[in-house]
């Protein structure tokens, strides 16, 4: 007789997981809920000692809490990258993004630029600080709530261009994915699993964590944007 296991987990990777997500069940009889939210949500969770079996979001995020002991240590599993990505409306102009330059260009260009709360958005200001446009954009940025994905605001028009994870840009609705970031630019974000300390089904969570991990499940990230992780 299978068993629940229940998963906290940010939303990047969340379009992969769903569609392995049955695969998983149907091979293992085991049942999965999942709670769904942005990084600070599920931070916001593993602090307040929510009851979880597997957290599955940003690398540091799950380093984080096994120092603190909430995640066991030894768990973590690496199951997908993810680099950022640039989108515009879909039908509007695309700028050119290709090199460094053009980038900046097109951000100093735009009336509206659209980042997230998560890994890319603290990423991306701190890339504005780096190149020299944070005083200058400032005004224009567009920060969308935890849990929430820039491509809304950039299909509603509310962002003239949006800056997130490739995965959370590239195949979002109502948007013209434009590419990555250009290399001296980019960022690679890891996400990976990892095991409750107070666990219920560890052996389950564990087992669910090196599925979407293994190369049979690779097909799955590719086609939405990620990379599978490079295994050790």
């Amino acid at each position: 007789m299978g068993v629940e296991i229940k998963v906290l987990k940010t939303l990047a990777t969340e379009k992969a997981y769903l569609e392995l997500l049955p695969q998983f069940e149907q091979a293992s009889g085991n049942r999965v809920t999942t709670r769904y939210g942005g990084t600070i949500d599920v931070r916001n969770w593993l602090a307040a000692s929510e009851p979880f079996d597997l957290a599955i979001a940003a690398s540091s995020l799950i380093d984080a809490f096994t120092a603190s002991g909430v995640i066991a240590a030894g768990s973590r599993v690496d199951i997908a990258t993810s680099g950022v990505g640039v989108a515009v409306r879909a039908g509007a102009a695309k700028p050119d993004i290709s090199t460094p330059e053009a980038f900046k260009q097109a951000l100093l260009a735009a009336n509206s630029i659209g980042y997230s709360t998560g890994p890319s958005g603290e990423y991306f200001l701190s890339l504005l600080d780096r190149i020299g446009l944070a005083e200058r954009v400032r005004p224009r940025l567009k920060q969308i709530p935890a849990g929430g994905f820039v491509g809304t605001l950039v299909a509603n028009g509310e962002a003239d261009i949006g800056v997130q994870q490739v995965s959370e840009l590239a195949t979002f609705p109502g948007v013209d994915y434009l590419g990555p970031l250009p290399a001296d630019f980019q960022m690679t974000t890891t996400f990976a699993g990892g095991v409750s300390s107070a666990a219920k089904q560890p052996a389950a969570a564990a087992a669910l964590a090196q599925f979407l991990a293994a190369p049979e499940a690779a097909s799955a990230f590719v086609k939405f944007g990620l990379e599978p992780a490079r295994r050790a």
